[in-house]
This record gives structure tokens, sequence and C-alpha cells, in this order.
């Protein structure tokens, strides 16, 4: 089963860099860190959608059997970084793929309008925004390890497995659709 880690914090040493981080040594997952990838900025000119960073993306997303999308929450939202990676996405990648939403909350405020705004898009490409979803508060990570602390690892776990269980559904359905 291949799942896709989505990490869209552009900071490179942020909560979501270390969440990122954490998933891919537990879980083995690929990720792809938005922080370090040099997305150009979504025109919806034809010509971007030869350029190799997003190729990489649209197959990455294509080839999974779901997807986690990590963000940090901005101003009540996800942040630019993934919402401009998504632009470069559509159905075509995402049409009835599972995807997880885990978001990263600060300053107190509570991260769940970042789900919802990741949720409101995901509608938007024909995903399957699973029914769980996760917001991680600055409490929650372990920052000696790079890691989480063990509850929040426990909720990132049941996250996960949640995810899995929907991927096992979808490749089931296309095992059995008739061609």
């Amino acid at each position: 089963m291949k799942i896709l880690v989505i990490s869209g914090g552009p900071r490179k040493h942020g909560r979501t860099a270390i969440a990122a981080r954490f998933i891919e040594r537990t879980y083995g997952f690929h990720t792809m860190d938005l922080s370090v990838m040099e997305m150009p900025m979504y025109t919806g000119e034809e010509e971007q959608a030869n350029e190799p960073v997003v190729k990489s993306l649209r197959q990455a997303v294509l080839e999974a059997d779901a997807v986690l999308l990590l963000s940090p929450e901005y101003h009540s939202a996800m942040s630019g970084a993934l919402k401009n990676a998504l632009d470069f996405l559509g159905s075509t990648q995402f049409l009835h793929k599972p995807v997880g939403l885990l978001a990263i909350a600060g300053g107190g405020k509570g991260g769940i309008n970042c789900l919802n705004n990741m949720r409101t898009v995901m509608r938007g490409v024909y995903a399957n925004a699973i029914p769980r979803q996760l917001v991680l508060d600055p409490s929650t990570f372990d920052y000696d390890t790079d890691g989480l602390v063990k509850e929040a690892a426990e909720q990132v776990d049941g996250l996960i497995e949640e995810l899995k269980m929907y991927a096992r559904i979808g490749q089931e359905i296309k095992a059995h659709q008739i061609t």
C-alpha cells in the first residue's frame, strides 16, 4: 500500500515538518515536503504542467493509494504553500482517493478551520476526505526527539489506521470493477 504524505508547512524546521518526519520514520511513508520543493506559484498556464516538480507531485499523488495532508493553520486556513500545491492537482489525481487531514495548531487557536479548509478543497477535487481528522497543538510535540508525545503519537496512529482502512476498501473496489 502506497501512502503519500504531503507536508504543507513552508518552514523547514516548523512543527508541520516535525510531524511529517515523525510519520515518515514511524510508518515508512514517502513524504513530499513543500518547504524544500521549489513549487512555482500556480498561474493556470499550461506550460507549468511540464515543470519537473509539478510532474513529480502529480505522479506521486496519482500513484498513491491514499494521501495524508499536513498543514499549519494560518489565519484560519491551510498554508498558502499547501493550497498552491493542491492547485496543480485535480480529480485526475484525487478521484475517490482516501485523504487524511492533519492540522498543526499554534497561537492558542484550534486548527479546525484549517481542517475544514482542506476538506473543502478535497471535496472540490472529488477526493474522499476520511471522517477522522486530527489537530496537533504545540504541547503535543517532543522537541528533544523531533517527534510527538505518546498521546499524540497514539492519535496519529488512529488516523493512519483509518486512512489505511479506506485505502484497502478502495483497492478492493478497484480490484472488482468491471472494465
